[in-house]
């Protein structure tokens, strides 16, 4: 039996989670192997960054996903410096709205299938129980109202889609909180960090699995739908820094402060756990603990 090649595209793959789902396609992520082709279908991954396609250009858009016939666009593109976004606003809304309402545009004219990645900076934190993918949106910051844009620019199109919010993303490329704490527990003694702001942290080799496997699954999507991903379990930031510093086996000290004792030009939500159970069951998605999967990306 012939195999059916699907062309998926991956925007924005210089960044943190780009690199991620190239590590897990070419399973050569420590600790851990997973299967991206099934028998009957296999799958032309083309990544791309801005260098070779700007999603804000949608006749770019338009011309790369018709002469390549992508049949599925991962959107991993977006403005993410949440303090900057304060004034850059033009700049993260540019990215995040208009950047993927051409994507999603772009999808409904040529029947293509949408994987957008959204935040937990879509809530304002004032919740005190695990965020439903239903729950009222209500953004502080730019940022996160550049990104809740986007996610309406794909309801807009009434495309079939997934939007996953995720929280807290690390792994050992790009930017991200773990590889601040390794570097700082290297040079300091001690570290004061954020201890009343509530979440999960993501290792974002787990959600590009995720993504992986929704990919074989996406015939049931029919419309856009979004989906919450992170690590089971709850933490804060200066919990996470504790256990980065216990697993690195690093000297370094971390000591708790509020928000009030950090401020930053951005809001950030003071509680931002998701409700996993809809991806879960509707994928069938097994999803490790947090201090689990950090143990495996230090390891």
């Amino acid at each position: 039996m012939m195999k059916e090649t699907k062309n998926i595209l991956i925007t924005g793959s210089n960044g943190q989670l780009g690199k991620c789902l190239k590590d897990v396609m070419q399973n050569t992520v420590s600790g851990m192997r997973y299967e991206v082709c099934n028998e009957s279908k296999t799958q032309n991954f083309i990544f791309t960054d801005i260098e070779e396609l700007d999603i804000t250009d949608i006749n770019a858009v338009a011309d790369f996903v018709h002469k390549n016939k992508i049949e599925c666009i991962i959107n991993t593109a977006a403005y993410t410096a949440v303090d900057k976004a304060e004034s850059e606003p033009l700049v993260a809304f540019e990215i995040n709205e208009q950047g993927v309402w051409n994507l999603a545009h772009i999808c409904m004219e040529q029947n293509v299938f949408l994987i957008h990645i959204s935040t937990d900076y879509v809530f304002d934190g004032s919740a005190t129980k695990p965020y439903k993918t239903n729950a009222r949106t209500n953004p502080v910051s730019v940022y996160g109202a550049s990104k809740l844009a986007g996610e309406k620019a794909i309801f807009f199109e009434q495309i079939p889609s997934v939007i996953i919010r995720t929280s807290w993303l690390y792994s050992q490329h790009g930017h991200n909180f773990m590889k601040t704490m390794l570097r700082l527990g290297k040079e300091k003694e001690e570290v004061y960090v954020v201890d009343d702001q509530y979440g999960a942290p993501t290792n974002a080799h787990d959600l590009a699995a995720a993504i992986l496997q929704i990919i074989d699954q996406k015939d049931k999507i029919t419309k856009p739908e979004i989906f919450h991903y992170a690590n089971e379990g709850v933490t804060t930031w200066c919990g996470f820094a504790k256990e980065i510093m216990r697993i690195a086996k690093l000297p370094c000290l971390v000591h708790p402060i509020t928000t009030a004792e950090y401020p930053t030009p951005a809001a950030r939500p003071a509680y931002s756990v998701f409700d996993l159970f809809k991806i879960k069951n509707q994928f069938d998605i097994q999803i490790p603990n947090w201090v689990e999967s950090l143990q495996r990306e230090l390891s």
